[in-house]
């Protein structure tokens, strides 16, 4: 499972994101340009240049006809995907870490930093799927505000049909927020001992995984479920897999019972120690019985980021050192059946 070297960006990567088909992959770098490449042989398509900062986030609608992107320069922008024009950019007063396309393509959630005496917050906009006239018709303003409490948003992603939006903070906490803004369950026990770096849901998106700097990444459920206490509970945990560095990233590959967990040593004390001992490795993780069942070796620094391909055909990863790594899977893993021969029912 040799990878595919994508050399595109100057700086580390952010985050990489597949399209809905997975023929195309999307990477975002603290250099300011968004690059699309094939993703079955790493020839790059072209490049989103307009951001004047690093880019934070990036995400492609159902359709790969648009894509939303967030960055330092407190600007969030929507672009055509085939032609890379910018056609709407909306400016705050903190940089943007996380956007996502809804499950309908309707709205876009932001989440802006809590930086300089400015809050935190995570803000939706309403995208009319009418064509030409799209920058011209999409709001200005959100059509509401989540404004979490404490600690700092880290990460937010929406829940199964748009139902709910889930937020990760820095100091380890999971919540819940309904449409219209309002906490609708706050977890009481911390989700992880430290900052949240990534959540990423199922195809399904009933359940979840996060990663974090306190070296575990975790599966959740979103409920109604019941706890190991009895008592309903919203967001349940499922499965715990604990590492021996921080984590980055953290992500489920479709069809198979694996979660690919990345991180390593702090970029700043990479340079006195080799690739081994900074824990750049990509660990399998078997989401059922928790156990690691393979290592892939990573880049020449941390793992930041990890995308799953959508139809189980490989996975990539972007690294502190610039380079997005895709690997493909060989055509054994798809017939591989881990519980023998059962099947499980229709």
């Amino acid at each position: 499972m040799r990878p595919i070297l994508l050399s595109g960006h100057e700086r580390s990567l952010t985050q990489i994101k597949y399209n809905a088909e997975g023929d195309l992959l999307f990477s975002a770098s603290k250099d300011h340009i968004i690059n699309v490449w094939h993703s079955h042989n790493g020839e790059r398509l072209g490049t989103y240049d307009g951001h004047n900062g690093s880019v934070w986030t990036v995400d492609v609608d159902s359709t790969s006809t648009y894509l939303v992107s967030g960055s330092a320069d407190n600007m969030m922008k929507l672009w055509l995907v085939k032609t890379g024009q910018c056609i709407k950019t909306w400016e705050f007063t903190t940089a943007i870490k996380r956007v996502q396309w809804s499950e309908d393509d309707s709205k876009i959630l932001c989440l802006t930093e809590q930086r300089m005496g400015y809050q935190g917050a995570v803000r939706v906009f309403e995208i009319p799927r009418d064509g030409s006239s799209l920058s011209i018709s999409a709001s200005d303003e959100p059509i509401f505000t989540i404004n979490p409490h404490g600690k700092k948003a880290t990460v937010a992603a929406w829940t199964a049909l748009d139902q709910y939006i889930v937020t990760g903070h820095e100091d380890g906490r999971l919540n819940l927020w309904d449409m219209d803004g309002e906490l609708f369950w706050e977890k009481e026990e911390k989700a992880h001992q430290e900052l949240i770096t990534d959540l990423q849901f199922s195809e399904d998106g009933t359940y979840f995984v996060t990663s974090s700097k306190d070296k575990s990444a975790k599966i959740w459920s979103v409920g109604p479920d019941k706890n190991s206490s009895g008592e309903e509970d919203f967001l349940t945990l499922i499965k715990t897999f604990p590492g021996d560095t921080p984590l980055n990233s953290a992500a489920l590959i479709p069809g198979k019972p694996y979660v690919l967990v990345g991180g390593g040593q702090e970029a700043m004390a990479v340079t006195t120690t080799s690739a081994r001992q900074g824990h750049f490795e990509i660990k399998f993780w078997h989401r059922v019985f928790e156990e690691e069942v393979a290592r892939v070796k990573g880049g020449f620094g941390p793992c930041n980021t990890i995308a799953a391909h959508p139809l189980m055909k490989g996975y990539a990863i972007g690294g502190e050192d610039g380079y997005v790594r895709v690997h493909h899977f060989d055509d054994d893993f798809a017939l591989s059946k881990p519980y023998g021969n059962f099947e499980p029912e229709d």
